[in-house]
């Protein structure tokens, strides 16, 4: 294929790519990586169609999309009959991330958001500021751009937050147990229901956890053992620890409210033996990994859904905590999305 021929297959690819993330909803709305998954193996077009109630012609034109595109697999049975039922559908690496706890709420999320036609990256919205950090451009800071959610909207969004603080604590425990030694007591601010702190102290018994949010926040959170729920407002005061976590918090705001925040978070912890833990993306503009593309396409859905959030770079983080009193800083790369910025006072 010739540049000019590939570079059409690939403005198709753009255009199409809304309908084609609604078509990988389905099937998570459908349940079909959850069956097959249950199921402990392949399963025939009938079998699938059976269990989740949807038409044979419909989930195979369906499954058709979705097994050229690596979602789920389709092999031939020992056969030479074209019957349906010579063939079966089993599960790959990425439908396996598409059950209902792992990945699947975050497609939901980006596939169809609500009020889709309030949030958006429009021209309009560019020329007016936003995404560029003026505060000063907009009446207010909050996170989603102009928008309402309804009660199940909200409701999808918990459980997507609990499902991401689950694969991205899992990340930092495998790939990071050394940021925790030494720590006795540690807060995660906007911890929501406390499912990372929860993993923590399991992992690393040592650590007295307290999972701290806003109070409507947890008087929803059920009981941990190992870790106490506060309630408050991290603007206001961060309580007393050893260390402080922060996971996924600070992209969602301005430079100027995340340097208040990590200057709470810097009052909070002991001036000689104290650390702030960030844990959030950090884009490599030079070069990068094979998580690069990925960093980057969170970094367009904040300027979609946020009024000044973003990922940030390395030179970016450097600016923030030095802007915030700290006297220095790590970072340390995972196999994920995700980095480790250990920040000291």
């Amino acid at each position: 294929m010739d540049e000019e021929a590939q570079a059409r297959v690939e403005i198709w690819k753009y255009a199409l790519g809304f309908n084609s993330m609604r078509a990988v909803k389905c099937a998570i709305e459908l349940g079909l990586p959850d069956v097959l998954e249950n199921h402990g193996g392949p399963m025939t077009l009938s079998q699938l169609s059976a269990t989740v109630g949807c038409p044979i012609p419909a989930l195979r034109r369906l499954l058709r999309f979705l097994t050229h595109n690596g979602i789920f697999k389709k092999e031939l049975k020992l056969s030479k009959s074209q019957d349906p039922e010579s063939s079966y559908y089993s599960q790959t690496a990425l439908s396996r991330l598409l059950i209902r706890d792992k990945m699947a709420t975050f497609v939901i999320l980006q596939a169809d958001p609500p009020a889709v036609q309030c949030i958006g990256l429009t021209a309009k919205d560019l020329k007016a500021g936003k995404g560029s950090g003026l505060d000063n451009r907009f009446p207010s800071e909050d996170i989603i751009w102009n928008v309402e959610v309804d009660a199940a909207f909200d409701k999808l969004l918990h459980e997507f937050l609990a499902c991401y603080a689950k694969i991205a604590t899992a990340a930092l425990i495998d790939n990071c147990p050394a940021v925790f030694e030494g720590i006795g007591c540690l807060v995660d601010v906007g911890g929501h229901e406390g499912t990372a702190m929860g993993m923590l102290v399991k992992a690393f018994p040592w650590i007295r956890g307290i999972n701290f949010d806003l109070p409507d926040v947890i008087a929803g959170a059920s009981t941990i053992d190992g870790v106490e729920h506060v309630g408050g407002n991290m603007f206001e005061c961060v309580p007393k620890a050893d260390a402080v976590m922060l996971m996924r918090i600070l992209h969602d705001w301005s430079d100027n409210l995340c340097i208040d925040i990590l200057k709470k978070c810097k009052e909070a912890i002991p001036a000689d033996t104290g650390k702030v833990i960030i844990v959030e993306a950090v884009i490599d503009e030079e070069g990068g990994d094979e998580y690069t593309s990925a960093r980057l396409a969170m970094d367009i859905t904040m300027m979609t859904v946020t009024i000044n959030g973003k990922e940030r770079t390395c030179k970016e983080w450097a600016q923030l905590l030095n802007a915030a009193g700290f006297s220095r800083h790590t970072i340390k790369h995972m196999k994920a999305v995700e980095s480790v910025i250990e920040a000291y006072p």
